[in-house]
């Protein structure tokens, strides 16, 4: 709605800066008291396909930016189908981690397990990626999906108390929303 209305602006600025011009040019044309009704209807049809013209070209200038635009908002985001199917392999490596008893040959076989993830997380960090904080936080349905609602003495109404899938953001979009528990 705001683009329509920003470009319809653009267009009408374009209009009458291009008006302007054009009336600078029709001072200069004068025509005589004898000219005749089909000149008159000439001069008409001129000033129609001016208008015409200058609305087109404002169409067409508005076209270019919002072009423009989306070619840089695809840019920006060209990376989010990827991210979002490689999501699952960050969590499953995160539940094999959580899994893993103490003993010393399972700690060492860990320590790799979790290298991998660190580096695994750090490229997708470099892509933009990061993990929402949400224990603690209020309860927003833009960036969390609320699974269950439980009493809770330790915090208000409406806070997060539990994060049972981690949320995502990709630059300041939401990737993937948390799934979480919140107090009632």
């Amino acid at each position: 709605m705001n683009t329509n209305q920003e470009e319809e602006s653009t267009l009408n600025d374009n209009v009458n800066q291009d008006q302007s011009q054009q009336e600078e040019v029709n001072e200069d044309v004068v025509v005589s008291e004898d000219a005749s009704p089909e000149t008159g209807k000439l001069l008409a049809e001129v000033e129609e396909h001016k208008q015409r013209l200058l609305r087109t070209q404002a169409d067409f200038d508005n076209f270019r930016r919002r072009t423009q635009k989306e070619k840089e908002e695809l840019g920006k985001y060209a990376s989010a189908k990827l991210i979002t199917e490689l999501l699952p392999v960050v969590d499953n490596f995160e539940r094999a981690l959580s899994t893993i008893s103490d003993t010393t040959e399972a700690a060492s076989y860990a320590k790799g397990v979790e290298m991998i993830l660190r580096q695994f997380e750090g490229i997708l960090q470099t892509e933009g990626l990061t993990a929402m904080e949400t224990v603690g936080q209020p309860f927003n349905p833009e960036y969390h999906q609320a699974i269950m609602q439980v009493e809770s003495e330790d915090h208000e109404e409406g806070i997060i108390v539990e994060e049972l899938q981690k949320g995502y953001l990709l630059k300041d979009k939401v990737l993937r929303p948390a799934m979480v528990k919140v107090s009632g």
